[in-house]
């Protein structure tokens, strides 16, 4: 527990009808006595653990700066594992500001960005793959990512790794009993059921390391960039993905000089839209710059949407988009299906031997093949299931990759016929990379690193 006591608004900035102020600390409790009146007449120290005690906060004049609600959270049982306190006001500007800087002068200091959940990891209450999941569910931006969120914070995926450790230190225990016991002669019986455990582990973690791509992207979101020639519908595509009319759409070529980007929730799965200038030749200084922009864009995206009119045949500036796509992860569009077909999907899949979907942005149809589309290829085919046990970033994957280096070099010990110790340090190793990603053994440099990406107030 730590021995300050901090204070922050854990509510958003702005108007609404209910404003935060959360304090946590030793002295959470004396702090909120001396600046809460509750209209019982009892002071607030007298309450028991979780009560919401109605009253109004009083600043040093005893002036009543606003009517609240006290909510009281004794340690152990608090978010925190602290003594906590949470007062609701009004959720104005001026009575939350005059609140917080009455907490700071009975003797709590300001938090920082995420030192509640990082107090919550210290004392216990989390271990840190769940501390990083507080905030994937603040800033969750579809069903699929919240999933994974509160798979996360649940613990779903902290099991799996916590299983792994624990199954790695049987294994050294083993190894190191047959070191303090050399008098059994047991060693190749030991050394053939330790490599055995270790092929069994190092299979679940790349089942683990098959998820990171999907787990990145579902929180993250997927780079996806729109393109295509003037008037192919790029735009309109883009606002049938959004649901509003976001991009202007006219007649005249060139209306889109430069990149739009946007987040679209397309079939659970988080897109980071890019909607691009239309790819030509032209003499528009301005228009050249977003068609350049376009250009590189199909190299930097993650996905492309390559949009071509069906109603129009092919010309130049379409086969150059082509030959753009060429080793490119792409979806070809064939778009205005809703008009007379003059492109076939069959001929454009050829070209480039990419999946061809018709479409048409003007009534919409195609569009939920497109979205089953984009789900096969960030689930890899497979059933969106189980999100709670993907690997969220890239620092677990590398975590997880670097323990299962550790484990091949186990193997690779045993093969060799080294002695014991040398199979031991190898899973040691991979048991504390494992460590680094629940907490258990990571350095206080990445812990702060961590939790600095947190907003004040949670």
């Amino acid at each position: 527990m730590q021995g300050d006591t901090i204070s922050a608004i854990a509510t958003a900035q702005g108007e609404g009808g209910i404003g935060i102020i959360r304090l946590s600390g030793q002295q959470a409790i004396t702090i909120a006595t001396r600046m809460f009146r509750p209209v019982s007449g009892k002071s607030l120290n007298e309450y028991e653990s979780h009560r919401a005690v109605y009253g109004n906060i009083i600043d040093e004049e005893k002036q009543i700066v606003d009517e609240a609600l006290a909510l009281i959270m004794k340690a152990p049982h608090s978010y925190t594992r602290e003594d906590v306190v949470e007062f609701q006001c009004h959720g104005g500007i001026m009575p939350l500001r005059k609140t917080l800087a009455l907490t700071y002068r009975y003797g709590a200091r300001p938090a920082e960005g995420g030192e509640f959940t990082k107090r919550a990891f210290l004392n216990g209450r989390l271990d840190l793959s769940q501390a990083q999941a507080v905030m994937d569910i603040i800033t969750a931006k579809t069903d699929r990512s919240l999933k994974m969120a509160a798979g996360h914070l649940s613990g779903q995926f902290s099991q799996q790794i916590k299983h792994y450790r624990q199954e790695i230190l049987g294994q050294i225990a083993h190894l190191e009993a047959a070191i303090d016991f050399p008098e059994d002669e047991v060693d190749d019986v030991v050394t053939e059921n330790v490599a055995g455990k270790v092929v069994d582990i190092r299979n679940n973690i790349a089942v683990l390391l098959k998820t990171a791509g999907t787990g990145r992207i579902l929180r993250d979101g997927l780079m996806t960039a729109i393109v295509g020639k003037p008037n192919v519908g790029k735009s309109s595509l883009l606002n049938a993905l959004l649901q509003e009319e976001r991009a202007i759409v006219t007649d005249i070529p060139g209306t889109t000089r430069d990149s739009i980007e946007e987040y679209a929730n397309v079939g659970g799965v988080l897109l980071r839209i890019i909607d691009t200038a239309g790819i030509r030749a032209t003499k528009d200084v301005v228009e050249r710059i977003g068609v350049e922009k376009a250009r590189q864009m199909i190299c930097d995206a993650a996905l492309v949407l390559a949009l071509f009119d069906g109603s129009r045949p092919l010309d130049a500036e379409d086969a150059e988009i082509l030959s753009l796509l060429n080793g490119q992860n792409a979806l070809l569009l064939l778009n205005k299906s809703d008009l007379q077909s003059v492109v076939r999907a069959k001929d454009l899949a050829e070209k480039v031997h990419l999946p061809v979907i018709e479409i048409s942005t003007k009534n919409s149809s195609g569009l939920d093949k497109l979205a089953q589309a984009i789900q096969d290829k960030v689930y890899g085919g497979k059933v969106a299931c189980d999100e709670g046990s993907f690997v969220r970033d890239e620092r677990q994957a590398e975590l997880l990759r670097q323990a299962d280096n550790h484990l091949e070099e186990a193997l690779n010990t045993i093969e060799a016929g080294l002695g014991l110790d040398f199979i031991s340090i190898d899973l040691r190793s991979a048991w504390e990379k494992l460590g680094e990603i629940t907490g258990d053994t990571v350095g206080e440099d990445i812990i702060d690193e961590i939790f600095s990406k947190f907003c004040i107030g949670k």
